[in-house]
């Protein structure tokens, strides 16, 4: 039994893998971010194509968003969610409410039994539509696009096994 559990022990470094490659996103030479095997991801290529996915595989200079192979050269843009209160509950929030004022006015107008032009207020038309709009534009603020070019740049870092970029032989 001991030599059986110490076999299988030896033979787990083989069919493991315990580093991978690495992409790497910069700003002005500064890491910003790092993206690996199981990272999600959302590409913009060079092709005017937006991509969204889980990286799938790495190697040889290669990125696999949902096994469908893509040079690290062909993306020309990453969009990042950036998912905060400001941004997800606060927006939906500030629409209902706006909505509601000018849903209370009509009803109240109806219920009073007064003219359609004495439904709703000054104040009432311009505060419930500023939390509209304001509402609505927080909604266009999750996610953040970093275009790669003079001040965005992706590095290919090979750590795990495979060639290096040069010589671009198969693993």
């Amino acid at each position: 039994m001991l030599k059986t559990i110490i076999f299988v022990f030896f033979c787990i470094p083989f069919f493991t893998e315990a580093q991978t490659d690495v992409l790497i996103l910069k700003k002005r030479g500064m890491h910003v971010y790092s993206y690996t095997i199981g990272s999600p991801m959302m590409i913009k290529t060079i092709y005017d194509q937006w991509l969204q996915g889980t990286i799938t595989d790495m190697r040889n200079d290669t990125i696999f968003l949902n096994d469908q192979p893509f040079y690290y050269k062909e993306i020309a843009g990453i969009r990042r969610p950036v998912l905060s209160l400001g941004n997800t509950l606060l927006p939906s929030l500030m629409m209902v409410i706006g909505a509601g004022t000018f849903v209370l006015g009509g009803v109240n107008g109806l219920l009073r039994h007064d003219q359609s032009k004495d439904w709703y207020t000054t104040s009432g038309i311009i505060s419930g539509s500023a939390l509209l709009v304001v509402g609505y534009l927080l909604t266009k603020t999750w996610a953040k696009t970093y275009r790669i070019g003079k001040k965005f740049t992706l590095d290919y870092l090979i750590i795990g096994r495979g060639s290096s970029p040069k010589t671009n032989q198969p693993r």
